[in-house]
């Protein structure tokens, strides 16, 4: 069975507003459809992605801003970063996690995201190793992206 991550509800307090911020950021504009009064619906796609996102009035009743490490995978990170803080995007500079990749254990079970910086190291990873250099933003309410560069996908992937 194949199960495809089609799209992502991203929760906004203002509708026009992360509209203009996802326009400016490159994502293709794919709908933009009010029903009525207290329902909107906004869709786009990141380049090159098949999954989308979609926002509006009456999509969710999640507090804006609190979805949080939705990722980015692209095959350059400075290229990317570069491009997206070009748009007016405010991006983190690149770094790499101390423990050499974004977690820290070994198996599935012992995934971990950190939080405020914490195993953060400036630049991107030594080695460019694949899944070792990221870079971070939000749009307005605060979702948070993750741009992870990955030149060669592990197996399985």
């Amino acid at each position: 069975m194949d199960l495809k991550l089609e799209l992502i509800v991203l929760p906004v307090s203002d509708v026009d507003r992360a509209k203009s911020f996802y326009e400016a950021a490159g994502f293709r504009f794919d709908l933009d459809k009010t029903v009525s009064e207290d329902w909107r619906a906004v869709h786009f796609t990141p380049p090159g992605s098949e999954c989308s996102i979609i926002f509006g009035n009456g999509i969710t009743s999640a507090a804006p801003g609190s979805v949080q490490g939705l990722y980015l995978i692209v095959s350059d990170i400075e290229k990317a970063r570069a491009e997206l803080a070009g748009r007016g995007v405010e991006i983190s500079e690149i770094f790499h996690d101390a423990s050499g990749l974004y977690y820290h254990g070994h198996d599935a079970g012992d995934f971990t995201h950190r939080l405020n910086g914490q195993g953060r190291l400036t630049g991107p990873h030594p080695d460019r190793n694949d899944y070792g250099s990221y870079a971070t933003f939000s749009d307005p309410d605060g979702n948070g992206w993750v741009l992870q560069e990955v030149k060669k996908r592990a197996p399985g992937r």
